[in-house]
């Protein structure tokens, strides 16, 4: 379920939608980082900012889900949502997906202008919507077992677990925005997953057997299958790596 064995291309192929949003939000990056100007510009007019907001600034709501404050924050939410969002989009269908997404990031800046009184007040970051998903896939933990097996269930509060712990013992974290973004995510269970199917791997496979003009009967000998079992350790060595970022990098 959240083991990435895609090679790029059959990623693309297989969730196009998740892989939009990377794209975005990296070459979103790229140009504040290197395009003076523009980049200021960019981040001026998109960063989340209470007192412009109750101006009437109300694009800021969205906007800073796009943003990211340096690299350690966009390598994160990158890598986060490569591992644990795909298995969504397969689940719930690309709408349904967009609508999580973006509800729990909405949600999450609307609620940090309210609770977060000081006009002064900025964040950036798509952590709201990203807590999202993990909160909904929370409520499948609890609520809709047939929807993750037990080893990725207990991966998945392991790492809700890190992340809550970590938004309040790291500064510069927009606490309201990652408990808002989850609590979002938690409550648009009950309607958003209804009729979701299991992820299944297989549904991948068959898309790649479509597209297959010939047949090779050594298909399942090739190489590339003799690291099958390396794939667990590395996927949580993977994971070490981002709480690893999380701890250094002071944000999300």
């Amino acid at each position: 379920m959240f083991l990435r064995t895609e090679s790029f291309r059959d990623f693309l192929q297989f969730y196009p939608v998740v892989s939009a949003i990377v794209a975005l939000q990296v070459i979103i990056w790229l140009i504040v980082g290197l395009v003076p100007g523009v980049g200021d510009w960019i981040y001026t007019m998109g960063v989340g900012w209470n007192g412009m907001i109750s101006q009437g600034e109300y694009w800021r709501l969205i906007t800073p889900i796009f943003l990211h404050a340096g690299f350690g924050h966009i390598l994160f939410n990158s890598f986060s949502l490569i591992l644990f969002a795909p298995a969504l989009e397969q689940m719930l269908g690309k709408v349904k997906f967009l609508v999580v997404y973006f509800t729990a990031g909405i949600a999450a800046n609307i609620l940090t202008y309210i609770v977060e009184p000081n006009p002064f007040y900025t964040h950036v970051g798509a952590s709201g919507a990203i807590f999202g998903l993990f909160g909904l896939y929370l409520f499948m933990v609890f609520f809709e077992k047939k929807l993750i097996d037990p080893q990725n269930a207990r991966l998945i509060l392991i790492i809700s677990v890190i992340g809550l712990v970590m938004t309040f013992f790291r500064a510069n974290i927009n606490i309201s925005g990652h408990l808002f973004g989850f609590v979002a995510g938690f409550a648009l269970g009950p309607v958003i997953l209804k009729n979701a199917q299991p992820f299944s791997p297989w549904k991948n496979r068959r898309k790649v057997r479509d597209d297959d003009i010939g047949f090779d009967p050594n298909r399942w000998n090739k190489k590339r299958y003799r690291y099958k079992p390396y794939l667990k350790p590395i996927i949580f060595g993977i994971l070490i790596v981002l709480v690893l970022l999380g701890l250094i990098s002071g944000m999300f």
